[in-house]
């Protein structure tokens, strides 16, 4: 039997994985600024190594483009 697991310690995005489990849509693409006030900063290059965080809350970082400013998210299976 496959248990599911939550992450017990904070981490600084969790606010942006619960926003996305929030919205529950197929794809979610936000732009930096919106990102900026769901968590309360600017994302850095430390975004690169908190993404896999986002499959426990059932997503994952499709495409981040920095040219444009946006981030995609993609709903998978949990």
């Amino acid at each position: 039997m496959k248990k599911e697991h939550k992450t017990i310690n904070m981490s600084k995005y969790d606010s942006l994985w619960k926003y996305l489990d929030s919205r529950g849509e197929m794809q979610i693409r936000l732009a930096f600024e919106e990102i900026k006030t769901v968590i309360g900063f600017d994302i850095d290059h430390s975004f690169l190594t908190y993404k896999k965080e986002a499959r426990e809350y059932g997503y994952e970082v499709e495409k981040i483009s920095l040219r444009e400013k946006h981030v995609t998210f993609i709903k998978i299976e949990k």
